[in-house]
């Protein structure tokens, strides 16, 4: 198949990466796979270390420059399907084909629990532009059904694939050497794109409140929230305790290295590949039941979710595992037996090949 991701964001995150791996693993399976976003957006450069053929386009609003881009690119560039991402590409890969002869049919991926709008114009997007709708979960499908009434048939659940080779259990104190972490300490660690509903702020508060002597805290991601952090960690005189690693690309190293994963997460998530990551790393994972997390893990059985925006709940999950170290070890040992079940690589691409090839019939 000949098929055409469009990322208007030019952010840099699990969305992005989702695109890109699963672009690359198309491309492994014979598929032609090509991307389009803005100038300025990470995806464009990142592109090329995946292997996936990038062009610069100025879609990065909703404008008729943008609109006339699109739709040149697709004369000229003729295409079986395009694999919508964001709110504005979709807009304009979806008028650019309602003005265009033998359009080719538009999936659109919802990788967010943000609410859709339910209007006239945004029903039409969903129901009558878009031949197909794929979300990161079931919980996102349902709500999409409830909330906006789209058709169940219309839609289908794909969780993003993790590539089980490289995120695997492995010895910690060797990737810690790798990395210059200390060997003695123990460590608790996130690794997310530093925004506001990712929920650093509560981990700060969570881990000042513990009593854990020899505990660090790891942060391992960047973004606009970074400074605002690290302001509030001299606040709070931690910055023996808490070290900002930034954006990482061996992020299987820093999973491999920690003690336990934290994602307090409270709103905007499908299933977050960074627990996905731990989980096939063999971590103990504290989380929260935010968009489809619960999906892939279960409380008191692959983790330990407590109510988002709850510091005092977060802190208490995370004492509970320091100071038991058998159910850290089951936890762990449950949350990878889960994740090499259901999570790999090559059930998220088989499942996108079958929603494309299914979009091909009208």
């Amino acid at each position: 198949m000949r098929i055409v991701h469009t990322e208007a964001s030019c952010g840099w995150g699990g969305q992005e990466i989702r695109i890109l791996t699963e672009a690359q693993g198309l491309i492994g399976r014979g598929h032609h796979i090509s991307l389009l976003c803005p100038t300025e957006a990470p995806i464009l450069h990142e592109a090329e270390r995946y292997g996936v053929p990038a062009e610069a386009l100025p879609i990065g609003r909703k404008n008729l420059h943008g609109l006339l881009a699109m739709r040149r690119w697709l004369k000229s560039h003729p295409v079986d399907v395009i694999n919508t991402h964001s709110s504005t590409d979709t807009w304009l890969a979806a008028l650019a084909c309602a003005f265009s002869a033998n359009a080719p049919a538009i999936v659109r991926t919802r990788h967010i629990s943000a609410a859709v709008p339910a209007n006239a114009s945004t029903r039409w997007l969903y129901t009558r532009a878009t031949r197909h709708i794929v979300t990161t979960g079931e919980k996102l499908k349902a709500q999409l059904v409830a909330d906006n009434g789209f058709p169940a048939a219309r839609i289908t659940s794909v969780p993003t694939g993790i590539d089980t080779e490289r995120f695997r259990p492995a010895d910690r104190a060797a990737a810690r050497r790798e990395l210059g972490l200390s060997e003695h300490d123990r460590i608790v660690g996130i690794v997310a794109t530093l925004r506001s509903w990712k929920g650093h702020e509560y981990l700060l508060d969570a881990f000042a409140d513990l009593d854990a002597p020899g505990w660090q805290l790891l942060i391992i991601g960047d973004g606009p929230r970074r400074k605002a952090l690290e302001e509030k960690v001299v606040a709070m005189s931690l910055g023996g305790r808490v070290c900002f690693a930034g954006h990482q690309r061996n992020t299987e190293r820093w999973l491999q290295a920690l003690d336990i994963f934290c994602l307090p997460s409270y709103a905007n998530e499908g299933v977050p590949q960074a627990l996905l990551q731990a989980m096939l790393v063999g971590l103990p994972i504290v989380t929260t039941p935010v968009g489809s997390i619960t999906e892939a893990v279960d409380d008191g059985e692959t983790a330990l979710i407590v109510p988002p925006r709850d510091a005092s709940a977060l802190a208490a999950a995370l004492s509970r595992l320091i100071a038991d170290t058998g159910l850290a070890a089951r936890l762990g040992e449950a949350a990878h037996a889960k994740a090499l079940r259901q999570f790999g690589l090559a059930t998220m691409l088989d499942r996108m090949e079958s929603v494309f090839a299914a979009a091909l019939v009208r």
